[in-house]
């Protein structure tokens, strides 16, 4: 993979920044500088993090920015509760954007432990040869 927007779970997440706007267009106007640009930012966040780290030079790197992707995730989906539960969103509108979040959430967690366990790998490799570097 040559570029971040190769990533699938980048380009959902992009999409799910999409629906964010265009759902918290029709919040109050009261909640503009609050629940508004809280939402939006916590959505614009996910696919920002999984770019930068791609944009990293190490794996521990990466695994980081989409813990940080993750943990946005997570704030979002708590707003979007939230604006739902206080009438801003109705059932018709929640539902497919929750949903989207759920699957870009299960994506991420995929990603990460695959990341990880290549990590492991290429750890126990350099490992592997720095021990029989070290006999020799």
């Amino acid at each position: 993979m040559n570029n971040f927007r190769e990533l699938i779970v980048w380009q959902k997440s992009m999409v799910l920044v999409e629906d964010i706007y265009s759902v918290t267009s029709t919040f109050p106007s009261q909640e503009i500088y609050g629940l508004t640009s809280q939402v939006r930012r916590s959505a614009i966040s996910v696919p920002s993090n999984i770019a930068e780290g791609f944009g990293r030079n190490q794996t521990r790197d990466y695994i980081r920015f989409l813990q940080i992707s993750s943990g946005s995730l997570y704030e979002l989906e708590t707003q979007l509760e939230i604006a739902f539960r206080l009438g801003y969103i109705d059932n018709k509108k929640y539902i497919p954007i929750n949903s989207l979040a759920l699957e870009i959430e299960k994506m991420l967690s995929s990603l990460i432990r695959k990341l990880k366990e290549k990590l492991k790998i290429n750890i126990e490799v350099a490992n592997n040869h720095f021990c029989l570097q070290s006999k020799a």
